[in-house]
């Protein structure tokens, strides 16, 4: 008998009948199964058999986080194994290739969308569909280490670590077409990053006043002139609005929610995250993280409900100007607002990757007394 295994390559799970019956088989199938204290092995994208949980853990990892791909013959859970039972993965499409490690990485942005999936809801994981199309298909035939989509991420890799132009890259990506025929990649670094653009976090660009006076966001999104100085919101070219709107200046704002959500996406730094609970010194004379400090213990008394939460996240906000041309001779700074979170431990949460950018907030001046306008995407978020 022949079992039938396609609605393990399902993404939608949260709106599709068929991978909720194929997963309910599955269990049916392993029940026999379960250890003597209960567990089996978990076949979920991020266990990958490794962990063992009770069936009802298990249907729930399953359904959150995806089927491992692979995982072919279902030896651990019922079915008699095969002598031609191989290591190869079977990708989302029955492609088969070596395990690709950007395939952890789509997990961890996918599964942000999981809970919205739950419940029923329309996916939003059809814009993954051109990136797991890329992960699917071969870099070149015959070449199984690389997919189009791991390939091409460390290619702008490369290029953001070597400081290559925009040409320069899109001359690289002819030379290798002109070379290997067959290859599958972007005609150009506009392609590129359209491409990887989809598994990055974004951000906002929000216009600003001259004087830096206000925003011009939200109920003010549709001004073309300032509220308070009367400024126009765009640059004049002889007194008069050029063909093209330029504005004056641009605040990038970069949303911190789908950050924090990372962080809480792996189960490696979502435990980090409850260190400052867990971790603390025990010796009251020392103080090697801000949680030993009177300050923090003067905040949990004064808000109990919040500190009642080990989960949510203390935030340190600290910002300060630099020149991005590295001409100090250049009368000109810009100003990152960056975030700390002290929820991690302290060898960790000053560590560049978990630093998080939240506003850039542009020159040519400092922008003293009028900090507080910048900072109000910030704050009401």
């Amino acid at each position: 008998m022949t079992i039938d295994k396609s609605w393990t390559t399902i993404r939608r799970r949260g709106s599709s009948n068929e991978f909720w019956n194929g997963l309910q088989y599955f269990l049916q199938m392993a029940k026999p199964f379960i250890n003597d204290r209960g567990f089996i092995k978990c076949p979920c994208r991020r266990c990958l058999n490794n962990a063992s949980h009770q069936l009802e853990d298990l249907e729930s990892h399953v359904f959150r986080n995806g089927f491992m791909f692979g995982y072919n013959q279902w030896i651990h859970h019922g079915e008699p194994a095969t002598a031609n039972a191989g290591t190869k993965v079977a990708g989302p499409s029955g492609g088969i290739h070596e395990r690709d490690e950007i395939f952890d990485v789509l997990d961890d942005i996918i599964s942000e969308d999981a809970d919205d999936d739950a419940v029923g809801g329309p996916s939003s994981n059809d814009q993954y569909d051109d990136l797991f199309a890329a992960l699917r298909s071969e870099l070149y035939p015959g070449v199984s280490s690389f997919s189009s989509l791991n390939f091409l991420v460390k290619l702008m890799h490369l290029k953001v670590l070597n400081k290559w132009t925009n040409k320069s890259f899109d001359e690289l990506l002819k030379l290798l077409k002109l070379a290997f025929p067959k290859i599958d990649l972007v005609e150009s670094h506009y392609e590129a990053k359209k491409l990887i653009t989809k598994m990055d976090l974004g951000y906002s660009s929000i216009h600003v006043c001259k004087n830096d006076c206000a925003l011009f966001w939200k109920e003010n999104s549709l001004k073309d002139t300032c509220l308070v100085c009367s400024e126009s919101r765009w640059k004049l070219q002889s007194g008069k609005r050029s063909g093209k709107n330029v504005p004056h200046k641009v605040l990038r704002y970069f949303p911190v929610g789908p950050r924090l959500k990372r962080l809480f996406a792996t189960s490696k730094t979502a435990k980090l995250m409850r260190w400052h609970s867990t971790g603390k010194s025990k010796d009251n004379d020392v103080m090697r993280h801000p949680v030993d400090g009177k300050s923090w213990q003067e905040f949990d008394k004064r808000h109990p409900q919040f500190a009642g939460d080990v989960r949510n996240v203390r935030l340190g906000l600290t910002v300060d100007g630099f020149n991005p041309f590295g001409n100090m001779s250049l009368s000109y700074s810009m100003w990152p607002v960056v975030l700390t979170t002290y929820n991690l431990p302290p060898w960790i949460c000053m560590k560049a990757e978990y630093l998080m950018l939240s506003l850039l907030i542009p020159g040519p001046q400092s922008p003293g007394k009028d900090m507080d306008v910048f900072l109000r995407p910030l704050i009401d978020e």
